[in-house]
């Protein structure tokens, strides 16, 4: 950076946290975390978490910042160990590595356990009998103070012994919950005699039968960050009104670290919900093909569907960190990841609606081989060859019979450029005795026009890919579109689910891609020249390929951009 150049600008977190460092504050430490609970699979909205709280850590010069990747896993009954696998596999896809420092709530349900008791003692909670729906009832309103339990002001003694016994499992759920002692006139909600503890008679993945009762979230979440040594605890919008029942546990309970809890405004995207549930009720109900389909906004679905960890990282980056709710447009994250693929996707040739084309004075034998190249926005990709025959397929909305205006591609009479090939012009069209459809074109080329260039100068405004009919490989193409067709699916009178797109999955067979994609592996994404960019699905076996359509060629957010 030159002596004239500014600083790039911080956002209002990473202000926080270059503040604390000149201070000395936390001892010249930066640790975050992303403590995700394993009940789902991570979304786009997750990323952004992911990006910052890793990103932060990376950022701190001499190894003094860290990442702790933390499951909070409190609730049994929503819990298993799919989820935890598929957040390791989601984070470490994006590029990040939490190292030794994987931990989960469940480490610590001795300890805290230790300190409810503490607060016990101290006369700062106690066990409340009451049903979920009286507490809820008694708990007032933003306007009215919330109604004391008749439970309030039972003894140390006895809330030991019911808290002691709530453990040993001789309540049936819902008989009792442990509360804290805070201030029922709270004008925070969250501070009217929260619940610290619920009898659950579950089985935990982690515990087994071990425990019956189950620490809240309110309860652990800031412990865990103390147990930690966590200085900067980065949650979203939601979490501000819990903000000071996190440092009310911390100074309550009188652990030695005290992290600073910050909050920012969470991803929000255009036709898209990020409910995890509702993406499960998606899945559940089969309107969708599981976690990771292709149109869903989980991490795992926008792998399969050909998103690269770069695109999502510089997605992340371009929105930054907000304090107040926005909703970004989807284009954006559509147009970061164009901008990716453009530079590393190798170009190939497919057509997804076949049109056969005979070319009468083409040698019946001949079979040419054209060199095309790989990736023009990477010379080193080099080129590859490409067979050419006497039978071809192009694409059937390359041709029109009786073209409208401004149509310049291939009609009868035109002469049209095949992609890296020779000039053809269509002489006659063939068509099904019985339907009227167009079944095969009749055409003959100019042999002096190879590679595309016609020795007399003569210019063309049509350029067509193709393949050979005789070399091409048959695949599947699945074609995705946008999951939802309001842009708002949450904003809407009715259900969500009124407003999922119908037309979000269209399955095109055959389809035809050159003969160099025979053996392409799932995960690998490719450009269709003039079509868009496509993924080789995990479902392809061996002679069975599968590509889903990643994008569409056509950047609707850089026209917006341009405006």
């Amino acid at each position: 950076m030159s002596p004239n150049e500014a600083a790039p600008s911080l956002d209002f977190i990473r202000e926080i946290v270059a503040r604390d460092l000149e201070t000395g504050k936390n001892g010249n430490r930066v640790v975050t975390r992303f403590p995700p609970e394993p009940n789902g699979y991570l979304h786009i909205g997750h990323a952004k978490s992911i990006c910052l709280n890793f990103g932060i850590a990376q950022e701190q010069p001499d190894g003094i910042g860290r990442c702790h990747l933390r499951f909070d896993d409190t609730n049994p009954e929503k819990e298993e160990l799919e989820y935890i696998q598929s957040i390791k596999r989601d984070v470490r896809w994006l590029g990040f590595d939490w190292g030794q420092h994987e931990y989960y709530a469940s480490d610590y349900f001795d300890r805290l356990y230790e300190l409810a008791l503490k607060l016990i003692r101290d006369g700062k909670a106690y066990v409340d009998d009451q049903s979920a729906e009286e507490i809820r009832s008694n708990r007032g309103t933003l306007t009215e103070p919330g109604t004391p339990s008749p439970f309030r002001d039972r003894s140390v003694e006895e809330n030991l012994g019911l808290f002691e016994r709530m453990r040993a499992g001789e309540f049936p759920e819902g008989a009792c919950v442990l509360r804290a002692k805070i201030d029922m006139a709270s004008p925070n909600l969250c501070m009217r005699d929260p619940a610290l503890y619920r009898i659950k008679k579950a089985s935990h993945h982690r515990t087994g039968d071990k425990w019956c009762i189950y620490p809240m979230y309110d309860f652990t979440h800031c412990l865990s960050d103390s147990f930690e040594g966590i200085t900067h605890s980065i949650c979203t919008l939601e979490f501000e009104n819990n903000r000071p029942l996190y440092d009310w546990v911390l100074d309550a309970t009188e652990v030695p670290c005290h992290p600073q809890q910050i909050e920012f405004a969470r991803l929000n995207l255009t036709y898209t919900v990020m409910s995890k549930r509702k993406l499960l009720s998606l899945v559940r109900e089969g309107r969708v093909n599981g976690w990771d389909d292709p149109r869903m906004p989980t991490l795992s679905g926008m792998r399969r569907r050909g998103f690269t960890p770069r695109s999502i990282r510089n997605f992340c980056d371009r929105i930054g960190v907000a304090k107040r709710e926005n909703t970004i447009d989807y284009a954006l994250l559509e147009h970061c990841l164009r901008e990716d693929l453009n530079q590393i996707a190798p170009r190939v040739m497919g057509v997804l609606e076949p049109l056969k084309v005979v070319i009468e004075n083409y040698p019946d034998d001949q079979v040419e081989y054209m060199e095309a190249v790989n990736n023009p926005e990477d010379p080193s990709a080099g080129v590859r060859s490409i067979p050419f025959s006497k039978v071809l397929y192009i694409e059937r909305d390359d041709f029109r019979e009786d073209p409208p205006k401004k149509f310049f591609r291939l009609s009868p009479g035109r002469e049209v450029r095949l992609r890296y090939g020779y000039f053809i012009t269509c002489q006659d069209v063939i068509k099904d005795k019985r339907t009227g459809a167009i079944t095969e074109l009749r055409c003959t080329y100019d042999p002096e026009t190879r590679n595309g260039n016609a020795p007399d100068g003569r210019k063309v405004k049509g350029t067509l890919h193709w393949v050979s009919a005789d070399h091409a490989v048959p695949v599947e193409v699945r074609m995705y579109d946008r999951l939802f067709d309001r842009a708002d699916p949450d904003g809407g009178e009715g259900d969500f689910r009124d407003y999922l797109n119908p037309d979000s999955l269209k399955i095109l067979h055959p389809c035809f891609v050159e003969p160099g994609l025979m053996h392409a592996q799932p995960g690998e994404v490719f450009q269709f020249e003039r079509q868009g960019y496509f993924c080789v699905d995990p479902d392809s076996t061996e002679g069975n390929l599968i590509f889903n359509r990643t994008a569409a060629l056509r950047d609707s957010w850089a026209k917006i951009e341009n405006k």
